[in-house]
């Protein structure tokens, strides 16, 4: 490939499509340098279910120089079987081996990369290969999908050398490709079976709403069709969803976009080849309301909130008639996404001349809260905020309770706890009479569309006003962001941002290196130095991986790990 010259005519068109794409990704053509991953996933249902059809297979070709490869569809190589010592020796020599990739990107044209980037079975023999070390082979790939939802999972591979290779080296691929799809369907058939056993019981304990779900399967009852209206049901399975990869039970309570108020119950389902999936019992707490329709989410619901997404809503309108009536609430939610700006906000759409006093209950002292509790119930008219409630312990919470007992308390006086989700079920049964409402407050993610007016909000809150606001290609990164930190990570970002441009337009080069990367979870500090480090260098080396891992001085099998495991969006 890199001095011959190649006639079109004579090259088949999946070959020279490949050929056009790995020129364009830069791909040595005189030497196989591909990153190495040291501890790739082996526990994963195509391995479970490929190990006895590659040992059947492997025991067959024994006697022949034929090399078994198994790839995850991202070209990973899994497990190799080579019995022929010489042709072992190559593969080693070109990289071919577990760990290492062989997708198109990092060794071009190959029986691997080329057949998972078409999404095909594919044949690739001797000078077709990109790279010249690869001549002397020939390999055929065959890509190995999920018998529900049709996903390439990996690829089975056989390789040889070209002189000894045949149209039957690729029938054989598509056979063993076959078998492994075939051993996937009965394995996937236990996960399922156990998932609607599972299901069928819960329907059966009970009349309430039902619903059973993993990665490929979703499942509801009569009651949960009849009951939730469809925006309810995606927001009851986006939580079913979410918690996938709890293996524990777990029980929570969330506002539904309809007005209603829903308690769930997660238990999580396993089989004799792994986790299943989970089912979610859940029971209507509070009806939709029938004025909830009405409800002009173009206006703000409370004095100094924006945000139109239903559930915001919802929770804001909740929060705000619970304020006005002075029932004593529970603002349950993530950290950051919030609640305490709610409850303030409640306050001053209900009584904004009286006062409002926030009672830090986080790192207090055992006793230290009393006095401030005291004062700030013998004020009158007014909201108490008791912030982080959760943190008390058992003892203290019966502490309060008993404080809350012993006070008389000006009918005007509104108080309103802040909790973490799910910390709700573990508070003082005494000290929660006093807290008769409860509203959950969702997470950003769950009303992302709500961050095109929050960055303008925030950044007039942060003094930037009109001076400052968002390109478009700035604000798409912002909503592709899983924001675990809320709409206080947001603020955050955005506050780094005023630092460096204090006027103009805001552009994707002006955001902070988190705002490139997709994570489920808050990145503990040497996480996040880690990852700001490896978006500067990509951002300073325009997207070449292999630069960025020279100047920081790590492999490139390293960094692209570390791109993966942090959702790194390169930029190019």
């Amino acid at each position: 490939m890199s001095t011959e010259e190649v006639d079109a005519e004579s090259v088949r068109k999946t070959i020279l499509a490949s050929w056009w794409r790995s020129r364009t990704h830069r791909v040595a053509a005189d030497q196989v340098k591909t990153p190495y991953v040291a501890d790739p996933n082996l526990e994963t249902p195509l391995l479970q279910s490929a190990g006895a059809v590659l040992d059947a297979l492997e025991d067959k070709l024994s006697d022949l120089a034929v090399s078994v490869v198994l790839t995850d569809d991202q070209a990973l190589v899994l497990d190799r079987r080579t019995e022929d010592r010489a042709l072992e020796r190559y593969l080693d020599g070109v990289q071919l081996a577990r760990g290492f990739s062989y997708a198109e990107e990092f060794v071009g044209t190959n029986g691997i990369g080329t057949a998972l980037e078409g999404r095909q079975a594919t044949a690739v023999f001797g000078h077709e290969h990109y790279a010249e070390n690869l001549d002397t082979l020939a390999c055929a790939g065959v890509p190995i999908r999920h018998p529900i939802s049709g996903q390439v999972l990996g690829l089975l591979d056989l390789t040889c050398w070209k002189k000894d290779a045949g149209p039957l080296l690729l029938a054989l691929a598509k056979a063993t490709a076959h078998d492994i799809e075939t051993e996937l369907t009965n394995q996937v058939g236990l996960r399922e079976l156990s998932l609607f056993s599972a299901y069928l019981r819960a329907c059966r304990r009970g009349q309430g709403i039902v619903l059973a779900v993993n990665n490929d399967l979703v499942m509801l009852n009569d009651h949960a069709r009849q009951l939730l209206v469809p925006e309810d049901q995606a927001a009851l399975l986006a939580r079913a969803v979410e918690a996938l990869s709890s293996q524990s039970d777990r029980s929570l309570s969330m506002d539904l976009p309809s007005g209603a108020r829903a308690r769930l119950s997660y238990t999580p389902v396993s089989s004799d080849v792994g986790p299943a999936g989970g089912v979610v019992r859940a029971r209507l707490l509070q009806e939709p309301e029938v004025v909830s329709a009405r409800i002009d989410t173009r206006q703000p619901v409370l004095p100094g909130i924006v945000g139109t997404g239903a559930l915001w809503v919802r929770a804001c309108h909740s929060v705000g008639r619970f304020a006005r009536d002075r029932k004593w609430t529970v603002v349950e939610g993530e950290p950051g996404s919030g609640k305490l700006a709610v409850a303030r906000a409640a306050h001053s759409g209900s009584t904004a001349s009286a006062p409002c006093e926030v009672v830090e209950l986080d790192g207090i002292k055992a006793g230290e809260w009393e006095a401030p509790v005291r004062r700030a119930l013998l004020k009158g008219p007014g909201t108490v905020v008791f912030r982080h409630l959760d943190k008390l312990s058992q003892e203290e919470q019966r502490a309060l309770a008993a404080v809350l007992d012993d006070a008389r308390l000006d009918a005007r006086v509104w108080g309103v706890a802040t909790v973490s989700e799910g910390e709700q079920d573990g508070l003082d049964t005494d000290l929660m009479r006093h807290f008769p409402t409860s509203v959950t407050v969702p997470p950003l993610r769950h009303h992302i569309e709500d961050v095109r007016v929050l960055v303008p909000f925030l950044l007039a809150q942060l003094g930037k006003g009109p001076l400052l606001h968002c390109s478009p290609a700035a604000l798409q990164l912002l909503l592709r962001n899983e924001w675990p930190g809320n709409a206080a990570q947001l603020r955050q970002v955005l506050r780094k941002v005023v630092h460096t441009r204090r006027a103009g337009v805001i552009e994707p080069e002006d955001l902070p290196p988190e705002c490139r990367t997709v994570v489920k979870r808050v990145l503990n500090p040497l996480e996040s130095l880690e990852r700001d480090a490896i978006v500067r260098s990509l951002l300073d080396a325009d997207g070449n991986k292999s630069r960025a891992a020279h100047s920081l001085g790590m492999s490139r099998a390293t960094i692209y790990r570390k791109i993966r495991d942090y959702g790194i969006d390169i930029p190019s």
